[in-house]
Protein backbone atom coordinates (compact mmCIF):
# COMPACT_ATOMS: atom_id res chain seq x y z
CA UNK A 1 0.00 0.00 0.00
CA UNK A 2 1.19 3.57 -0.71
CA UNK A 3 1.67 5.72 1.72
CA UNK A 4 -1.53 7.92 2.73
CA UNK A 5 -1.45 11.80 3.45
CA UNK A 6 -3.24 12.14 7.00
CA UNK A 7 -4.60 15.29 8.28
CA UNK A 8 -5.42 15.48 11.88
CA UNK A 9 -7.24 18.78 13.66
CA UNK A 10 -5.35 18.79 17.15
CA UNK A 11 -8.64 20.43 19.23
CA UNK A 12 -8.25 21.00 22.82
CA UNK A 13 -11.99 19.41 22.91
CA UNK A 14 -11.57 16.98 20.39
CA UNK A 15 -9.09 15.39 18.42
CA UNK A 16 -9.75 14.51 14.45
CA UNK A 17 -8.11 12.37 11.56
CA UNK A 18 -8.77 12.98 8.48
CA UNK A 19 -6.83 10.15 5.63
CA UNK A 20 -7.58 11.36 1.68
CA UNK A 21 -9.70 8.93 -0.34
CA UNK A 22 -11.52 8.32 3.57
CA UNK A 23 -12.59 11.24 5.14
CA UNK A 24 -13.03 11.82 8.82
CA UNK A 25 -12.23 8.62 9.97
CA UNK A 26 -11.65 9.42 13.81
CA UNK A 27 -13.22 11.59 15.75
CA UNK A 28 -12.42 11.59 19.59
CA UNK A 29 -12.22 13.95 22.78
CA UNK A 30 -8.56 15.02 23.72
CA UNK A 31 -8.75 12.82 27.18
CA UNK A 32 -6.43 11.05 28.50
CA UNK A 33 -6.89 9.17 31.96
CA UNK A 34 -3.59 8.25 33.94
CA UNK A 35 -2.70 6.71 37.05
CA UNK A 36 -0.78 9.19 38.96
CA UNK A 37 0.83 6.10 40.94
CA UNK A 38 1.84 4.31 38.44
CA UNK A 39 2.39 7.05 35.54
CA UNK A 40 0.49 4.84 33.38
CA UNK A 41 -1.72 5.35 31.01
CA UNK A 42 -5.23 3.92 31.56
CA UNK A 43 -7.62 5.20 28.68
CA UNK A 44 -7.31 7.43 25.76
CA UNK A 45 -10.33 9.64 24.20
CA UNK A 46 -14.36 8.68 24.53
CA UNK A 47 -13.36 5.64 27.26
CA UNK A 48 -11.08 8.65 29.17
CA UNK A 49 -13.75 11.80 28.89
CA UNK A 50 -16.52 9.25 30.86
CA UNK A 51 -14.52 8.82 33.61
CA UNK A 52 -14.36 12.83 34.09
CA UNK A 53 -15.31 13.72 36.90
CA UNK A 54 -16.55 10.35 38.00
CA UNK A 55 -12.33 9.21 38.92
CA UNK A 56 -11.02 7.26 42.09
CA UNK A 57 -7.97 9.53 43.86
CA UNK A 58 -5.26 8.35 42.11
CA UNK A 59 -6.77 8.09 38.66
CA UNK A 60 -7.05 11.88 36.96
CA UNK A 61 -8.73 12.53 33.37
CA UNK A 62 -6.99 15.27 31.80
CA UNK A 63 -7.24 17.58 28.46
CA UNK A 64 -3.58 17.24 27.59
CA UNK A 65 -4.06 20.34 25.69
CA UNK A 66 -4.93 23.71 26.97
CA UNK A 67 -6.51 26.56 24.80
CA UNK A 68 -5.12 24.79 21.26
CA UNK A 69 -1.57 24.46 23.06
CA UNK A 70 -0.03 21.18 24.84
CA UNK A 71 0.39 21.90 28.39
CA UNK A 72 1.66 18.30 28.71
CA UNK A 73 3.79 17.30 25.77
CA UNK A 74 4.08 13.31 26.91
CA UNK A 75 0.99 12.78 27.09
CA UNK A 76 0.13 14.64 23.98
CA UNK A 77 2.49 12.61 22.16
CA UNK A 78 0.83 9.14 23.60
CA UNK A 79 -2.27 10.38 22.51
CA UNK A 80 -1.19 11.28 19.21
CA UNK A 81 0.29 7.90 18.27
CA UNK A 82 -2.98 6.26 19.67
CA UNK A 83 -5.09 8.10 17.65
CA UNK A 84 -3.07 7.86 14.45
CA UNK A 85 -2.57 4.15 15.06
CA UNK A 86 -6.54 3.67 15.79
CA UNK A 87 -6.97 5.70 12.48
CA UNK A 88 -4.69 4.06 10.18
CA UNK A 89 -5.38 0.44 11.24
CA UNK A 90 -1.62 -1.74 10.63
CA UNK A 91 -1.54 -1.69 6.76
CA UNK A 92 0.85 1.05 5.76
CA UNK A 93 4.33 0.00 4.23
CA UNK A 94 5.35 3.65 4.05
CA UNK A 95 5.09 6.43 7.10
CA UNK A 96 2.26 8.91 6.24
CA UNK A 97 2.84 12.43 5.58
CA UNK A 98 0.88 14.61 8.32
CA UNK A 99 -0.27 17.96 8.32
CA UNK A 100 -1.70 18.95 11.82
CA UNK A 101 -3.29 21.88 12.46
CA UNK A 102 -3.00 24.76 15.22
CA UNK A 103 -4.11 27.52 16.29
CA UNK A 104 -2.74 30.84 14.72
CA UNK A 105 -1.69 32.32 17.93
CA UNK A 106 0.72 29.05 18.65
CA UNK A 107 3.77 30.44 19.27
CA UNK A 108 7.25 29.08 17.33
CA UNK A 109 8.18 26.80 20.35
CA UNK A 110 4.43 25.06 20.57
CA UNK A 111 4.48 24.57 16.60
CA UNK A 112 7.99 22.68 17.26
CA UNK A 113 6.60 20.61 19.92
CA UNK A 114 3.63 19.39 17.77
CA UNK A 115 5.74 18.86 15.14
CA UNK A 116 7.94 16.46 16.95
CA UNK A 117 5.22 15.03 18.62
CA UNK A 118 3.79 14.22 15.12
CA UNK A 119 7.25 12.83 13.96
CA UNK A 120 7.51 10.73 17.24
CA UNK A 121 4.08 8.97 16.11
CA UNK A 122 5.31 8.17 12.99
CA UNK A 123 5.47 10.80 10.41
CA UNK A 124 7.52 10.94 7.08
CA UNK A 125 6.81 14.78 6.42
CA UNK A 126 5.10 17.11 9.00
CA UNK A 127 3.62 20.22 7.96
CA UNK A 128 2.11 22.40 10.69
CA UNK A 129 -0.54 24.76 9.19
CA UNK A 130 -2.81 27.54 11.08
CA UNK A 131 -6.42 27.17 12.04
CA UNK A 132 -8.28 29.35 10.04
CA UNK A 133 -6.77 28.28 6.75
CA UNK A 134 -7.61 24.90 6.98
CA UNK A 135 -11.00 25.56 8.10
CA UNK A 136 -11.19 27.72 5.07
CA UNK A 137 -9.80 25.20 2.98
CA UNK A 138 -12.23 22.39 4.69
CA UNK A 139 -15.26 24.96 4.06
CA UNK A 140 -14.85 24.94 0.50
CA UNK A 141 -13.25 28.28 0.04
CA UNK A 142 -10.55 28.38 -2.70
CA UNK A 143 -7.90 30.50 -0.85
CA UNK A 144 -5.42 30.52 -3.95
CA UNK A 145 -7.70 33.78 -5.03
CA UNK A 146 -7.01 37.58 -4.12
CA UNK A 147 -10.17 38.19 -2.82
CA UNK A 148 -10.83 38.53 0.91
CA UNK A 149 -12.75 35.56 3.22
CA UNK A 150 -13.10 35.82 6.56
CA UNK A 151 -13.09 32.90 9.12
CA UNK A 152 -14.15 32.57 12.51
CA UNK A 153 -13.35 29.30 13.76
CA UNK A 154 -14.54 29.16 17.20
CA UNK A 155 -13.05 25.67 19.06
CA UNK A 156 -13.07 24.10 22.71
CA UNK A 157 -10.29 26.17 23.96
CA UNK A 158 -9.75 28.92 21.42
CA UNK A 159 -11.14 31.26 18.52
CA UNK A 160 -9.33 31.90 15.63
CA UNK A 161 -10.37 34.89 13.59
CA UNK A 162 -8.52 35.53 10.16
CA UNK A 163 -9.12 37.10 6.92
CA UNK A 164 -7.57 34.83 4.23
CA UNK A 165 -6.39 35.71 0.58
CA UNK A 166 -3.89 34.33 -1.65
CA UNK A 167 -3.44 31.43 0.52
CA UNK A 168 -2.29 33.40 3.86
CA UNK A 169 -3.26 35.12 6.53
CA UNK A 170 -3.55 38.78 6.03
CA UNK A 171 -5.18 39.70 9.41
CA UNK A 172 -5.73 37.65 12.17
CA UNK A 173 -6.60 37.08 16.25
CA UNK A 174 -6.64 34.13 18.25
CA UNK A 175 -8.21 34.33 21.72
CA UNK A 176 -8.54 32.29 24.08
CA UNK A 177 -12.46 32.40 24.46
CA UNK A 178 -14.35 29.13 23.15
CA UNK A 179 -16.77 26.46 23.74
CA UNK A 180 -14.89 25.35 26.89
CA UNK A 181 -15.56 29.18 28.38
CA UNK A 182 -19.54 28.56 27.74
CA UNK A 183 -19.19 26.05 30.00
CA UNK A 184 -17.23 27.49 32.44
CA UNK A 185 -19.73 30.46 31.80
CA UNK A 186 -22.68 27.94 32.94
CA UNK A 187 -20.93 26.49 35.90
CA UNK A 188 -20.51 29.95 37.91
CA UNK A 189 -23.72 31.21 36.65
CA UNK A 190 -25.52 28.21 38.42
CA UNK A 191 -23.72 28.60 40.90
CA UNK A 192 -23.97 32.09 41.97
CA UNK A 193 -27.51 32.37 40.75
CA UNK A 194 -29.15 29.45 42.25
CA UNK A 195 -26.28 28.17 44.37
CA UNK A 196 -26.12 24.81 42.33
CA UNK A 197 -23.02 23.00 41.75
CA UNK A 198 -22.69 21.03 38.57
CA UNK A 199 -19.73 19.53 36.72
CA UNK A 200 -18.60 20.64 33.17
CA UNK A 201 -20.47 17.54 31.30
CA UNK A 202 -23.91 19.25 32.68
CA UNK A 203 -22.75 22.58 31.89
CA UNK A 204 -22.28 20.77 28.03
CA UNK A 205 -25.00 19.49 28.22
CA UNK A 206 -26.51 22.60 29.26
CA UNK A 207 -24.99 24.69 26.59
CA UNK A 208 -25.76 21.94 23.82
CA UNK A 209 -29.62 21.92 25.24
CA UNK A 210 -30.91 25.60 25.57
CA UNK A 211 -27.83 27.58 25.03
CA UNK A 212 -28.03 30.66 23.35
CA UNK A 213 -25.91 33.78 22.46
CA UNK A 214 -29.01 35.51 20.85
CA UNK A 215 -32.37 35.36 22.00
CA UNK A 216 -34.55 32.05 20.87
CA UNK A 217 -38.25 32.51 19.15
CA UNK A 218 -39.49 30.85 22.35
CA UNK A 219 -38.54 30.03 25.67
CA UNK A 220 -36.86 26.58 26.57
CA UNK A 221 -36.62 25.19 29.89
CA UNK A 222 -34.64 22.14 31.01
CA UNK A 223 -34.11 20.32 33.96
CA UNK A 224 -30.98 20.23 35.59
CA UNK A 225 -29.11 18.28 38.52
CA UNK A 226 -26.57 19.14 40.45
CA UNK A 227 -25.89 19.79 44.44
CA UNK A 228 -27.37 22.00 46.40
CA UNK A 229 -24.02 24.13 48.29
CA UNK A 230 -26.48 24.86 51.19
CA UNK A 231 -27.76 21.17 51.77
CA UNK A 232 -25.26 19.93 50.46
CA UNK A 233 -27.42 17.47 49.13
CA UNK A 234 -28.05 16.33 45.38
CA UNK A 235 -31.01 18.90 43.87
CA UNK A 236 -32.69 18.92 40.42
CA UNK A 237 -34.18 22.25 39.04
CA UNK A 238 -35.54 24.08 36.08
CA UNK A 239 -33.46 26.53 34.21
CA UNK A 240 -34.57 28.58 31.17
CA UNK A 241 -32.62 29.88 28.32
CA UNK A 242 -33.08 33.12 29.06
CA UNK A 243 -31.32 32.90 32.30
CA UNK A 244 -28.26 30.59 29.95
CA UNK A 245 -28.46 33.44 27.74
CA UNK A 246 -27.91 35.87 30.67
CA UNK A 247 -24.89 33.21 31.48
CA UNK A 248 -23.16 33.63 27.90
CA UNK A 249 -23.14 37.00 27.59
CA UNK A 250 -19.70 38.40 28.30
CA UNK A 251 -17.79 35.51 26.39
CA UNK A 252 -20.24 35.60 23.19
CA UNK A 253 -19.17 39.35 23.20
CA UNK A 254 -15.82 38.61 23.66
CA UNK A 255 -15.96 36.82 20.36
CA UNK A 256 -17.95 39.57 18.85
CA UNK A 257 -15.10 41.71 19.86
CA UNK A 258 -12.54 40.43 18.44
CA UNK A 259 -14.23 39.85 15.14
CA UNK A 260 -14.37 43.70 15.14
CA UNK A 261 -10.80 43.78 16.06
CA UNK A 262 -9.76 41.86 12.75
CA UNK A 263 -12.57 43.77 10.79
CA UNK A 264 -10.91 47.22 11.64
CA UNK A 265 -7.58 45.82 11.14
CA UNK A 266 -8.02 44.79 7.73
CA UNK A 267 -7.35 46.43 4.56
CA UNK A 268 -10.07 48.48 2.47
CA UNK A 269 -10.47 46.41 -0.62
CA UNK A 270 -10.55 43.29 1.52
CA UNK A 271 -12.82 44.15 3.91
CA UNK A 272 -14.98 45.10 1.02
CA UNK A 273 -14.69 41.66 0.06
CA UNK A 274 -16.02 40.18 3.61
CA UNK A 275 -18.47 42.53 3.35
CA UNK A 276 -19.64 41.07 0.30
CA UNK A 277 -19.04 37.06 0.91
CA UNK A 278 -20.23 37.35 3.97
CA UNK A 279 -18.61 35.65 7.10
CA UNK A 280 -17.81 32.00 7.86
CA UNK A 281 -18.06 30.18 10.75
CA UNK A 282 -16.81 26.92 11.44
CA UNK A 283 -15.84 24.64 14.89
CA UNK A 284 -17.86 22.89 16.80
CA UNK A 285 -18.48 26.64 19.30
CA UNK A 286 -20.17 28.19 16.35
CA UNK A 287 -23.17 25.49 17.04
CA UNK A 288 -23.91 28.03 20.07
CA UNK A 289 -27.51 28.96 19.01
CA UNK A 290 -28.27 32.45 18.13
CA UNK A 291 -24.59 33.32 17.90
CA UNK A 292 -23.64 33.48 14.04
CA UNK A 293 -27.13 36.32 14.77
CA UNK A 294 -24.97 38.22 17.15
CA UNK A 295 -22.22 38.61 14.98
CA UNK A 296 -24.41 39.75 12.18
CA UNK A 297 -26.26 41.78 14.32
CA UNK A 298 -23.36 43.29 15.89
CA UNK A 299 -20.80 43.61 11.91
CA UNK A 300 -23.90 43.89 9.81
CA UNK A 301 -21.96 41.59 7.60
CA UNK A 302 -24.27 38.41 6.66
CA UNK A 303 -22.76 35.67 8.98
CA UNK A 304 -23.15 31.70 8.07
CA UNK A 305 -22.34 28.24 9.46
CA UNK A 306 -20.39 25.99 7.32
CA UNK A 307 -21.12 22.79 6.49
CA UNK A 308 -20.84 20.19 9.07
CA UNK A 309 -18.54 23.01 11.00
CA UNK A 310 -16.94 19.93 13.87
CA UNK A 311 -15.22 18.58 11.09
CA UNK A 312 -14.30 21.51 8.42
CA UNK A 313 -10.84 21.92 10.08
CA UNK A 314 -10.08 18.20 9.67
CA UNK A 315 -11.04 18.25 6.16
CA UNK A 316 -9.46 21.42 5.37
CA UNK A 317 -6.14 20.15 7.30
CA UNK A 318 -5.87 17.16 5.57
CA UNK A 319 -6.64 18.51 1.69
CA UNK A 320 -4.15 21.13 2.52
CA UNK A 321 -1.28 18.61 2.05
CA UNK A 322 -2.81 18.25 -2.00
CA UNK A 323 -2.73 22.52 -1.60
CA UNK A 324 1.19 22.29 -0.72
CA UNK A 325 2.04 19.83 -2.93
CA UNK A 326 0.02 21.44 -6.32
CA UNK A 327 1.31 25.25 -5.38
CA UNK A 328 4.82 23.72 -5.12
CA UNK A 329 4.74 21.91 -8.62
CA UNK A 330 2.72 24.79 -10.25
CA UNK A 331 6.30 27.11 -8.46
CA UNK A 332 8.74 24.72 -9.76
CA UNK A 333 7.07 24.37 -13.34
CA UNK A 334 6.42 28.44 -13.73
Amino acid sequence: MLSMDIGVDLGTASVLVYIKGRGVVLKEPSVVAYDRDTNEIREIGEEARKMIGRTPGNIVAIRPLRQGVISDYDITEEMLKYFLRKAMGRRTLRKPRISVCIPSGATEVEKKAVEDATYQAGAREVSIIEEPIAAAIGAGIDISKPCGNMIVDIGGGTTDIAVISLGGTVVSTSVKVAGDNFDDAIVKYMRKKHNLLIGERTAEEIKISIGCAYPRPEMITMDVRGRNLVTGLPKIMTVTSDEILDALKEPAMQIVEAVLNVLERTPPELASDVYERGIVMTGGGSLLSGLDELIEQKTGINTMIADDPMRVVAIGTGKFIEFIHSNRNLNENG
